[in-house]
Formats: structure tokens, C-alpha cells, sequence
């Protein structure tokens, strides 16, 4: 079925001016679904604390819809838009247009766009990652922040109210920046001050034939960590792909570091890294892929948190749209560690538990 006339359809929804406004430029309708079989469990608790037991179960792996359309406004300038939603095929629990929705303009001097996007630290670093940022073996198993105080992730993030610049390739270098408007501040002080939440940061990349390095940088300005709210954090990565033959290997680093309230205990910085390999063979992908992060706790902590994840996978390419896909993950903590799945974590009993999970999933693209 022709995807402009159902885009066209699903506007049609929203009253026929708006449809009659869009059939002079092209509007697609586009999504995902990815679903995964699951088996997970946590064991070995060094403090004594009962084990998670294994269970099955059904994951959603990102799967979403969307329309998106451009305008061409003459001159080399073009309006786009973008609205994406999330949806769950194991459930109906998601929330309507959570996913990258935005308005924004386009010529040769690059992209600007105002709504809700992913952050450049989250673009550029996942392109490292074989599984992106899901499936139990993904990136934020360990890195973006994960693994201290049972914080997951706090680095992989699609900000609300954001202004962002795309720059573009010149060279085969790519800049990006993201501002995240501060409407969140506190309109009157109280006696312990007064919150002024900040969202920012940049990526710059280079990809030239068979490589793909860049940096990428975040800082967080009054924004929660576990319990409580801290008046900086900043999270640094270097990351990159290189491609030879069937083979392609990549690797990432990154440190994040967390400043405390005044007058309290500070925070040690935490350094997490990954190495990858994925050899092509036909429709086949194998993968293996370790990550590793220590320390980000408090200074005082008589343990940092640690923690190895090893996963391997197998894909099997029917097209360039659909892929089964095969994993096992082992999440190895040490006794303050919280590392956790890349996608759908795991509540777990205590600090230390190790985690183990087999994952059988199918993702159709359309």
C-alpha cells in the first residue's frame, strides 16, 4: 500500500484543511517493529539478598511510528517536520509521540529543528554499537552513566524542549549541537537554593570510506542522580568504527564526572569503555561485543562500582528491512556494581548480582 496515502489518511484524522496543505509535498509514513523472547535471571548476591529467578518474557525493542514531510520554501530552503511515537507490540502502555518530534528548517548551511530529540552524545556514540542502545547486550549495559546507584543510562537521552544545529558534512566532518530550554527553573528561592536544570551538549564526527571516529559532550545542570539532585554532571566519550573486508570493529570511551552540593561528599569519576567485532558472512552477523565500567561513586564509598558485560549475537539478514536475532549476555558485577541490561532492565535484589539472558527477537523496518 502506497505509504504517502495512508500518511495522507492518518492526517486526514486531524481535519481535510490539513491534508489539502500537505498533497503538493511528500509526507511518509514510516516505522519499526522489534520485538524480543526473553530469559533473564540475577544471581550471586555478595550481600546475601535472594536471587532474581528466571523468568520469560516478551520486550519491546524500540519499536515505533511515525510521519514526517518536508516543504520546499525556494531559494535552497526547505521546512520539514518530524512526529514519532513509540507503541509496544507486547503492550499498550506507551505514550503518544514520546519519540524524535520535531519542526525545522534546511538549507546549505545545515539543519536547525525546536521539539523533542535525541542528544548528540546519544546519536554519534550508539553508532558504535552493533545492537544500537537496545537488546540486553546494548551500550547502556555500561556506558552513558550506567551501573552506579542503580542510574541507568543517564547520558542516553532524547531531551524535551531542545533547539538544535546540524551542520553539514564538509570534508566528511559533522558537527552537532543541543540546547535544552530551562523551563524547569524555580521561580522564588527557598533556604536550600534554587534548582536551574540544564540540558546541553555537542558532538563532532569524521567518517571518510571505511571509518567513523568523533567526540561527543553532555553536561547536566541541576538534574537528579538516583536520589539526590546534583549541580553538575558531564559526560565525555571518544568512540569509532573501522571496516575491513567482512570485519568491522569498534570501540568507545568515555568518563563521567559529578559534582556535589556544596558541603557534601564529592563523587569519584567514572570510566566505562567498549571494544566490539562483527564479521559479515553472507546474510549472516556475528558479533561479540564486551563493555567494562568502575568507580562513580562517592569518595567515601568504602567499594566502587564495577562491572563486565559480555554479549554475543547472531543476525540473520532476510533483507535490508528484517533481521532475526540471536544474543546471549552475561552481566558480571562487583559488589557495588548496577550495570543492567542495555534495554528492559532488570529489577534486581542488591548491588552485585550478576545477571545472565538469552534473547530471541525479529525487527521488521517499514
Amino acid at each position: 500500500m502506497n505509504k504517502k496515502l495512508i500518511a495522507l489518511a492518518v492526517l486526514g484524522a486531524c481535519g481535510a484543511p490539513a491534508v489539502m496543505a500537505q498533497t503538493a509535498n511528500p509526507v511518509t509514513l514510516y516505522g519499526r517493529v522489534y520485538a524480543t523472547y526473553e530469559s533473564v535471571q540475577a544471581t550471586n548476591s555478595p550481600s546475601g539478598a535472594a536471587d532474581v529467578e528466571r523468568r520469560n518474557r516478551v520486550s519491546d525493542q524500540a519499536s515505533l511510528l511515525g510521519v514526517r514531510g518536508t516543504e520546499d520554501l525556494g531559494g535552497g530552503l526547505k521546512a520539514f517536520f518530524q512526529l514519532e511515537t513509540a507503541f509496544k507490540p507486547d503492550q499498550n502502555d506507551s505514550t503518544f509521540a514520546g519519540r524524535n518530534s520535531a519542526v525545522g528548517l534546511q538549507g546549505n548551511w545545515g539543519s536547525i529543528l525546536m521539539g523533542r530529540w535525541d542528544t548528540p552524545y546519544k546519536t554519534t556514540t550508539i553508532a558504535v554499537d552493533p545492537y544500537g542502545d537496545l537488546t540486553l547486550g546494548g551500550i547502556t549495559a555500561a556506558l552513558s552513566g550506567s551501573g552506579v546507584r542503580n542510574v541507568q543510562a543517564q547520558f542516553d537521552r532524547r531531551d524535551q524542549n531542545v533547539v538544535q544545529y546540524w551542520s553539514p558534512t564538509m570534508a566528511g566532518f559533522a558537527l552537532r549541537l543541543s540546547y535544552s530550554a530551562n523551563e524547569g527553573r524555580c521561580s522564588a528561592p527557598t533556604a536550600s537554593g534554587c534548582v536551574n536544570p540544564g540540558s546541553n551538549g555537542a558532538s563532532l564526527t569524521w567518517t571518510g570510506g571505511p571509518v567513523y571516529v568523533g567526540y561527543a559532550y553532555h553536561e547536566l545542570k541541576d538534574t537528579s542522580f538516583g536520589t539526590p539532585i546534583l549541580p553538575k554532571q558531564t559526560a565525555n566519550a571518544v568512540f569509532g568504527t573501522f571496516k575491513f573486508g567482512p570485519i568491522q570493529i569498534g570501540a568507545a570511551y568515555d568518563e563521567n564526572k559529578r559534582t556535589a552540593a556544596s558541603g557534601t561528599t564529592g563523587y569519584t569519576k567514572q570510566k566505562a569503555w567498549l571494544a566490539n567485532v562483527v564479521w559479515t558472512i553472507g546474510n549472516n552477523q556475528l558479533s561479540y561485543q564486551h563493555q567494562d565500567a568502575k568507580d562513580g561513586e562517592l569518595t567515601s564509598a568504602t567499594t566502587q562500582p564495577a562491572c563486565h558485560v559480555d554479549a554475543l549475537g547472531w543476525q540473520y539478514n532476510f533483507t535490508k528491512r528484517t533481521f532475526f536475532l540471536a544474543q546471549y549476555v552475561k552481566i558480571d558485577n562487583k559488589d557495588a556494581g548496577t550495570c543492567n541490561w542495555g534495554a528492559n532492565t532488570l529489577t534486581l535484589n542488591s548491588a552485585g548480582q550478576d545477571l545472565t539472558g538469552f534473547s530471541l527477537g525479529l525487527r521488521h523496518i517499514f
